[in-house]
């Protein structure tokens, strides 16, 4: 893996989290990263914040920064980091320390933080990664447009697949007159130049309904198959098994469908949502309190995989369901379901059952095959199968 990031005389050790997992062509840098660098520095943009209290002032956002490569190289300015990624967050946590930065002056935030409530000043400059998600995206240019005004330089980046006339125009509609430059390396820059508009209402946590599920699911922006219930989750809502006093975790949970279908159906059950995205466990919480009327019988844990939960020595679990990704940031790889598949071994009880669905195509048996000795099919179609498999009694 290349871990060397050099520009304008500096060099950064950057690493993409958690490194020991990472395919050795991945870095933890793209293209649309160093535009932005080079923009910067070249335009002499930061000289305006010479003088400024930059820790009480925060001067600086930075959006969707994937393994904090720009807010390492700006962390003298006290920026704030924005990301609804909890691998984000521990990727700008080990850069800064591997770089000999401490990361307590960068201000670490999730990506529902309030900006109205929370900046004290408009930002001199803000810089997007433009995300995945459009809907992200929506959030938040919804949520920067009640704090910028119009000196504050907003820039945004990505690779030039994703800078799309939907992408610029919604940038038009909450921030205002939009521009781009031209592509270099793939990437491309977005200028936008903030005018006063109308408030506009967050259309966010949006709602869903299907004939499959007796409840109504809460989805914030950012959460996978917000429209509608994941393909994949369908046919393992078919083959839930009986989870009756059982301690279960909902392992890269999304918005919940299946941990709350689990505490629905059975009522002594306790089950933990676990997701890397922030967005994706607070949906959880709002449908396990809108389906039950509390969260009595829920935890709610952000992770990257079950490293949060492995923490707690003294956990152990009977059942964990998983409906893996087969991507980390923009990369397709499988070593997140990998590492999904050895962290639910380590928190199982001698017995306990790992339940999976996923696309046939991938190599998901031979992993349980390796890790667990073996597996059992339990249902499938042409596109998904359901597959079971216990942890060895001592």
């Amino acid at each position: 893996m290349n871990t060397h990031f050099s520009a304008f005389e500096r060099t950064l050790h950057l690493e993409r989290y958690p490194a020991k997992h990472q395919h050795v062509s991945l870095q933890a840098w793209d293209s649309a990263d160093e535009y932005i660098i080079e923009h910067i520095e070249n335009c002499d943009i930061l000289a305006s914040l010479d003088g400024v209290d930059c820790k009480s002032d925060t001067p600086i956002f930075i959006l969707n920064d994937e393994f904090g490569a720009l807010t390492c190289w700006l962390q003298a300015y006290s920026p704030v980091f924005i990301s609804d990624s909890w691998i984000s967050h521990k990727s700008l946590t080990t850069n800064m320390l591997i770089n000999g930065y401490e990361p307590e002056n960068v201000v670490f935030a999730d990506a529902l933080l309030d900006l109205a409530t929370f900046a004290k000043a408009p930002p001199a400059l803000v810089i997007i990664k433009i995300p995945r998600t459009l809907a992200l995206l929506e959030y938040q240019l919804i949520n920067l447009s009640k704090v910028l005004s119009p000196d504050t330089k907003v820039i945004a980046a990505g690779k030039v697949k994703a800078v799309q006339n939907s992408v610029l125009r919604l940038f038009e509609k909450y921030i205002g007159k939009t521009t781009t430059s031209l592509a270099k390396k793939k990437a491309r820059l977005i200028f936008s130049r903030f005018e006063k508009k109308p408030s506009n209402d967050s259309p966010y946590p949006t709602t869903v309904t299907d004939p499959l599920i007796s409840f109504e699911l809460h989805n914030h922006a950012n959460v996978f198959c917000r429209e509608h219930l994941d393909i994949g989750a369908r046919i393992l809502l078919k083959n839930l098994p009986d989870a009756t006093d059982q301690k279960v975790i909902d392992l890269g949970c999304g918005n919940g469908v299946l941990g709350v279908s689990i505490l629905s159906k059975n009522p002594s059950a306790h089950v933990t949502f676990v997701d890397e995205s922030f967005m994706a466990v607070e949906s959880a919480r709002l449908n396990v309190i809108a389906h039950l009327g509390s969260d009595e019988r829920a935890s709610f844990v952000v992770s990257n995989c079950l490293e949060e939960v492995l923490k707690d020595a003294e956990s152990s679990y009977d059942l964990v369901l998983c409906n893996p990704p087969f991507h980390q940031q923009n990369a397709i790889t499988d070593h997140v379901a990998y590492q999904m598949f050895k962290d639910s071994k380590s928190v199982l009880k001698h017995g306990g059952e790992l339940r999976i669905v996923g696309n046939r195509h991938l190599d998901y048996p031979q992993k349980l095959k390796k890790l667990f000795g073996g597996y059992q099919v339990i249902d499938s179609n042409k596109k998904f199968s359901i597959l079971s498999t216990y942890k060895a009694r001592s």
